[in-house]
């Protein structure tokens, strides 16, 4: 929606970047608090409770008022902060260990599938409606999802703890627990740095291929479509892979390195490139830009304290959304000072290709 979003409210289509940080503040905050609301309510109470708080956060950011623009994003995030540590405690209590990373890896793939629907439906949804009837119209889509997963209740939401803490102070315990675990901490810095790379290709692809390859909208959304349908495989052979044939942090490793090459290579990308690069530059980039998150959620898993894996997977998530937040206004502090989209993701790629060499490099027993 940025580029038609951005002019109507009267700022740059690049300062989207500002609406995923303030909604990814919120997710930071949703994430953290989730272990103990999911603890009392359950996972699918409090997926319900997102989805409804996705559609108020839509509703408010299509009024077009930049004060309610910027509310909408943060109660957004609020909404999408708690969906993963909620789902991560069912699929603990029900996937096989041999099976981890595959199993947490296909439900991941729901993320770039919504990004599939977005590239391609989107455009063609502003076109047509508008963007803030288009806002209102997702928005509704969350809300029916929530009443459509009500009879999964009885199912998932089981040995609840009606004293689990949900208060402000019990909320950052996850985010304590975290720090203080090495193994935890490893991942909660290998997150940040990843979730920074992918949220930078994910919020500013379709703007950069209209920038510097003169696409049309619905072109570059579909470019777009491309790269989630290759994180959507990518998550699925990654994961196979980390179960069957390479370690969970190996795979991280080599996602790293080929994220942070895909980001460097938008150096060399213009006008003249062939269709088919493109193609294949857009899949590779979302194949390893976005393709990591299962292998990474199934290792979160494996090495959270016994007990603790929505607290784990809530503290680390903090950290992942803090990398969302502020990797694209590092990325937006490039453009300002005129460095253009292509040197922006190669500056922001090199963290992935340390952090990755690093993983590879310092296999622990």
């Amino acid at each position: 929606m940025a580029p038609v979003a951005g002019p109507d409210l009267g700022v740059a289509a690049s300062a989207v970047g500002y609406f995923i940080a303030v909604a990814y503040v919120g997710s930071m905050i949703g994430s953290a608090a989730a272990g103990g609301w999911v603890a009392r309510f359950g996972p699918i109470r409090v997926s319900q409770a997102g989805l409804a708080l996705c559609l108020a956060g839509l509703a408010l950011a299509a009024s077009g008022w930049t004060p309610l623009v910027l509310a909408g994003a943060f109660v957004l995030g609020l909404g999408y902060g708690p969906t993963t540590p909620a789902s991560s405690i069912i699929l603990v209590r029900s996937a096989p260990p041999a099976m981890f990373s595959l199993i947490f890896s296909l439900k991941q793939t729901g993320v770039p599938a919504g990004g599939v629907l977005a590239g391609a439906l989107v455009p063609a949804l502003v076109l047509s409606l508008g963007w803030q009837q288009s806002a209102i119209a997702i928005g509704v889509g969350c809300l029916l999802l929530a009443v459509l997963i009500a009879p999964t209740r009885a199912r998932y939401d089981v040995n609840l703890n009606p004293a689990a803490p949900v208060s402000v102070r019990a909320a950052f315990a996850p985010v304590k627990l975290v720090a203080g675990n090495s193994r935890l901490r490893e991942m909660a810095v290998t997150s940040f740095v990843y979730a920074g790379v992918q949220i930078t290709l994910v919020t500013y692809l379709v703007t950069f291929l209209v920038d510097a390859f003169a696409l049309s909208l619905v072109l570059a959304g579909a470019v777009m479509a491309v790269s989630q349908v290759a994180s959507v495989i990518g998550r699925i052979v990654w994961g196979a892979l980390a179960d069957r044939a390479l370690a969970r942090r190996t795979m991280l490793g080599l996602l790293g390195l080929g994220m942070g090459v895909s980001a460097m290579a938008t150096l060399a990308a213009g006008p003249a490139w062939p269709g088919w690069l493109l193609v294949t530059f857009a899949s590779v980039f979302g194949a390893t830009a976005v393709g990591w998150n299962g292998v990474y959620l199934a290792e979160v898993a494996r090495v959270a304290p016994q007990g603790q894996v929505s607290q784990a997977t809530g503290g680390c998530l903090f950290f992942t959304f803090l990398g969302v937040v502020v990797t694209p206004l590092l990325f937006n502090l490039v453009l300002a000072l005129g460095g253009g989209y292509a040197l922006a993701y190669a500056l922001l790629g090199v963290p992935g290709l340390l952090v990755g060499a690093r993983l590879l490099l310092r296999q622990p027993a």
